[in-house]
């Protein structure tokens, strides 16, 4: 297997913009090259994650970005997986490069769906659960993720002003990162006093509906030390599944799926959880993130609220997480997503995150998943 490494990343501004799907997508693709140094005919393949094309009238959108790059004759792939489609993206072009088809590959993830309004862009997100037990239903993610929340607060004592510890690091963590959604400091308080949106998570408790593009270039190792650039290496990759549904699940305080991909991941790259630097993981909503830190292994089963609350997970701490600002704060185009967090690592392993950057970090973690879990993927990165 081919040694596999990420040479180059871009990403446009997440929130509300007002350019187009293959507009943005281009933006930040061509991005991705000019700091890898080189030129859109060294690329071979095109990786591109999407979910809702449809709402900006334009699906099948890979020969597009291609085309627009100058590209036309390279293959194109089109991935969607929810929330988590920019890593499972990121994955297949893994896959594709340490395998030796490829020696440098595009991997763009890409989303448009602020200009629907609410009600429409709620309902298209709908689509992405078990739609026939949940959505259709009238299960939507802020109440699934708060039966989660409301199991886990009976099951641990946890309190919702630990989960709001979450919001408020994210959102201090956002407001040095120039591309992200919601840069605003808050308070606990003000999250408590945030309107219910589905008990008990409140309206900062809750990632934004976000526009944004995030593009990475992956190659081989030969071809990055032949390019000169700065690069680092991708050490672990790993899937996994859950069920669809939150209701088949045997315990709903954890996510099968991470689990299982982070195992693979860690195995992948010879090391463990107390290895790692510094992760972005997917924290939708605030609880997202108390379990999902438990469920990659950084705190035991039932410990991560008492993480969050003691700042274990604050840009000082013992494991920084989501120093992007994460969905909460950051945001959350759901394609771009998992390769936002990719450019996130690439530009803290090589010194390019300006304020963000931590220090002393040499190994770090991406952690992405759909819907309420069903699929994820987690990739480990290590500088060089």
């Amino acid at each position: 297997m081919e040694d596999v490494c990420v040479i180059g990343a871009g990403s446009t501004k997440y929130g509300k913009l007002e350019d187009s799907l293959a507009d943005i997508t281009v933006q930040s693709s061509a991005s991705a090259i000019e700091s890898a140094g080189i030129e859109p005919k060294e690329i071979k393949a095109g990786y591109i994650s999407n979910v809702f094309g449809v709402a900006d009238k334009q699906v099948h959108l890979g020969p597009v970005v291609m085309s627009n790059l100058g590209i036309p004759e390279r293959p194109s792939l089109s991935i969607e997986s929810a929330c988590g489609s920019g890593s499972v993206s990121f994955r297949e072009a893994f896959a594709n490069v340490a395998a030796g088809f490829y020696d440098a590959v595009l991997v763009t993830g890409v989303e448009k769906v602020t200009h629907t309004g609410t009600e429409w862009t709620t309902t298209y997100f709908s689509y992405c659960s078990d739609f026939f037990y949940e959505g259709q239903a009238g299960a939507s993610f802020p109440g699934l993720f708060a039966s989660m929340a409301r199991a886990y607060l009976a099951e641990f004592g946890a309190t919702e002003e630990d989960f709001a510890m979450v919001a408020v690091k994210n959102h201090d963590n956002g407001l040095l990162n120039p591309k992200a959604h919601l840069r605003k400091k808050i308070t606990v308080d003000d999250v408590m006093r945030s309107p219910v949106v589905a008990s008990p998570l409140k309206l900062y408790d809750c990632c934004p509906f976000s526009d944004g593009a995030s593009s990475v270039i992956l190659c081989s190792k030969k071809f990055a030390q032949e390019h000169g650039g700065d690069y680092i290496k991708v050490t672990g990759s790993g899937r996994g599944g859950s069920p669809a549904a939150l209701q088949g699940r045997e315990r709903i305080t954890t996510i099968p799926s991470t689990k299982i991909a982070a195992d693979a991941a860690y195995r992948m790259a010879g090391i463990t959880p107390r290895d790692i630097d510094f992760a972005e993981v997917h924290d939708c909503f605030t609880i997202a993130e108390v379990v999902d830190s438990e469920d990659l292994g950084f705190f035991e089963k039932g410990q991560g609220y008492r993480a969050a609350r003691e700042n274990r997970t604050a840009r000082d701490g013992d494991i920084p997480i989501n120093p992007s600002g994460g969905l909460k704060s950051k945001g959350h185009p759901i394609g771009a997503t998992g390769v936002g967090q990719v450019v996130e690592v690439y530009e803290q392993l090589t010194g390019k995150a300006g304020q963000r950057n931590l220090k002393n970090v040499s190994t770090g973690l991406t952690h992405n998943f759909g819907a309420t879990g069903a699929s994820c993927a987690v990739h480990i990165f290590e500088s060089v």
